[in-house]
């Protein structure tokens, strides 16, 4: 069973480093899909097109973190716009705040691993799971991590300001979910950060299916 756990985790490695590079947008239809880390440099561009009401779902593919500021001013456009949220492989840090501001947000279909790795100050316990997920307790779990924004800060220049992000990298709780024979397996995993990369080395946290929780509608 451990050996199935570590080449289950392991898979997440192989993509673990693809989205060094900064963010790019391209529309399908009514998705509007962001790749690449969340580092202001179209953040400009993702705010006037979300608000200009086309777009219904913003997907999240294989961003692993960016800008804690530039990530509140793309969960604030989502929130104010009410548009869903999708994650297609990876989505971390940055990535998890602005996806977790979708109206409803959900994990992509298709043959890939979706990890969604959010950060938490502490290792959380059951009954910390089973509510801090939904609705504005998930805005309200994340604020510790980005500084407060100066009044009437513009775009360029909230883009441009010096990261205030209080997380630390690879730490935090991971939502994992891969297909199998059987249809898709949903687990759960607390990373203190010491395992870097590996998420092998993630602590299972029992009971704890990303559905349930509310993180993810399937």
């Amino acid at each position: 069973m451990r050996a199935l756990r570590k080449m289950y985790l392991a898979s997440l490695l192989a993509v673990a480093g693809v989205s060094a590079h900064g963010a790019d947008l391209y529309l399908e239809g009514h998705r509007l899909v962001v790749s690449g880390m969340l580092d202001g440099s179209v953040v400009g561009e993702f705010v006037d097109l979300v608000r200009r009401g086309n777009v219904q779902t913003v997907v999240f593919e294989d961003s692993m973190g960016g800008s804690a500021e530039v990530a509140r001013l793309y969960a604030n456009a989502i929130r104010e716009t009410g548009v869903k949220t999708e994650v297609v492989g990876q989505c971390h840090a940055a990535c998890a705040y602005a996806f977790l501001a979708g109206k409803t947000h959900r994990f992509g279909p298709g043959p890939q691993v979706n990890a969604l790795l959010v950060p938490v100050g502490t290792r959380p316990q059951a009954s910390d799971l089973a509510s801090r997920w939904r609705g504005d307790e998930a805005s309200k779990t994340l604020a510790e991590f980005i500084g407060p924004a100066d009044a009437g800060q513009d775009l360029v220049s909230a883009a441009d300001a010096a990261p205030k992000e209080k997380w630390r990298p690879d730490h935090g709780v991971l939502f994992v979910t891969k297909p199998s024979l059987f249809g898709r397996i949903y687990n759960t995993y607390y990373c203190d950060g010491t395992q870097g990369r590996d998420f092998t080395r993630c602590e299972l946290l029992p009971d704890a299916d990303p559905r349930k929780l509310g993180v993810i509608v399937d």
